[in-house]
């Protein structure tokens, strides 16, 4: 009977009360008291006795093919051991069997504890005030509507991981403009910044490096230079998860899901889902955001304790571009082509982006305002109404979609008539 360390343990504690090697033997449920003698000579426990083996109780079935397996391996990591083992009995039908899986699993397991490579995780533990992560989710499943027409639109989400403290804005597309516009108002919500806003890998913060950047930097992803100058602005460090590593944004993902079930719950306590304009439904969901972090507010004291507070003004909320008006009456706007009137042809104006919007510009003085348009496939353009924009023709330079607006900003943008452009683009009606 193989002797335990609990055993030997007991041994010596009876042995150091006075009893006989018999009563220590009896005591601790050993046959003999040769074995209390033995440990007692030794001074260690069995434990400390074991050696570890460095070999085999049987011969390896794979030893004769493993070098080609693990060659295999390393060209393809992705290789589970099933398909390893059954690649073996199909070029050696008569040397492997179904009962070797499990010991080629092993292998493989072994393999790749020792030569594959894993991409850390993010430390989820939460230090107070530290990070803000920000995420953009689209709100369509709800069924929004605004005014009878449906209202495709996403949130901006923020949310504090030590307190779950949150804010949102609602936005049309996961631009840099609606993150600043969901950043901005967070902060001035709080009237405190963190230390660090983090995000996912969108194309409003980051960019795929190319080959020169990536010898140089082991992320997958840099940052956008316009990005970066809002983090500078704030004082803001920025920080990404690893590509196709969602957990690590978990917080805000857990939020989004919370936060949207909420929404759902008070549509339905509310009777209905229409609202009369972006600011109503905005104002709906602030109140129920205000509600939420009613019970945070312990913990949220906490963070609001370490963060330094805001001083800096708010950034502007648009972007201006200068385009020149075309001899077809159209300016290009983010990929986009818009008809402003035919007298500012050959003119430099100015193109106000704001997240909703376009305002044209010029000589001081607001000439027309546009719904901005955002291109979700090639197939057509969506705009803030709903309503679809289907091309007919192609830009001179292949790379963006023509779409029209009227010059005329006094009736809802929904309810104008469309006007062609020069490639015969006609605005088709809501679908």
């Amino acid at each position: 009977m193989t002797s335990t360390d609990a055993q030997v343990r007991i041994v010596m504690t009876e042995r150091n009360k006075g009893r006989t090697q018999e009563q220590a033997a009896a005591k601790a449920n050993l046959r003999s008291r040769l074995t209390v003698g033995k440990y007692e000579r030794l001074g260690q426990l069995p434990g400390e006795l074991k050696q570890p083996r460095t070999y085999r109780t049987r011969e390896n079935p794979f030893g004769d093919d493993w070098p080609e397996l693990e060659k295999m391996l390393e060209q393809a990591p992705e290789l589970d051991a099933k398909t390893l083992f059954e690649w073996l009995c199909e070029h050696q039908p008569d040397k492997y069997q179904e009962g070797q899986l499990r010991t080629m699993q092993r292998h493989v397991s072994t393999w790749r504890a020792l030569h594959g490579q894993k991409v850390a995780v993010l430390e989820q533990y939460h230090r107070p005030g530290e990070v803000l992560q920000t995420d953009g989710t689209w709100m369509n499943t709800l069924g929004i509507t605004l005014g009878g027409q449906a209202f495709p639109h996403l949130l901006i989400h923020s949310v504090l991981p030590y307190s779950n403290w949150e804010w949102g804005r609602v936005a049309q597309s996961e631009s840099l403009l609606a993150i600043r516009l969901g950043l901005q108002s967070t902060l001035a919500q709080l009237g405190h910044v963190p230390a660090v806003h983090q995000t996912d890998n969108s194309t409003a913060a980051t960019h795929q490096l190319g080959p020169e950047a990536r010898d140089q930097s082991l992320a997958e992803r840099g940052y956008n230079e316009g990005y970066l100058q809002l983090m500078t602005h704030f004082g803001m460090e920025p920080r990404t998860i690893h590509v196709d590593a969602p957990n690590e944004n978990g917080d805000i993902e857990a939020a989004n899901g919370a936060f949207k079930r909420a929404v759902d719950q008070h549509l339905w306590l509310r009777g209905n889902r229409d609202f009369a304009d972006p600011l109503d439904y905005e104002r709906f969901l602030w109140h129920l955001l205000d509600k939420r972090n009613t019970l945070r507010q312990a913990r949220l004291a906490e963070e609001l304790a370490v963060m330094k507070p805001l001083t800096m003004g708010l950034l502007s909320d648009h972007q201006e571009i200068r385009p020149r008006v075309s001899a077809a009456g159209t300016i290009r706007v983010l990929n986009n082509v818009y008809s402003v009137p035919s007298g500012l042809i050959g003119k430099l104006v100015t193109a106000r982006i704001l997240e909703w919007q376009i305002e044209i510009w010029y000589a001081n003085q607001r000439v027309d305002t546009f719904p901005r348009l955002i291109r979700f496939a090639s197939s057509g353009i969506r705009s803030t109404t709903g309503t679809w924009w289907i091309p007919s023709c192609a830009s001179r330079a292949g790379s963006a979609i023509i779409a029209t607006a009227t010059t005329s900003s006094r009736a809802p943008f929904s309810e104008r008539p469309g006007r062609p452009c020069s490639g015969g683009c006609r605005r088709a009606g809501p679908i």
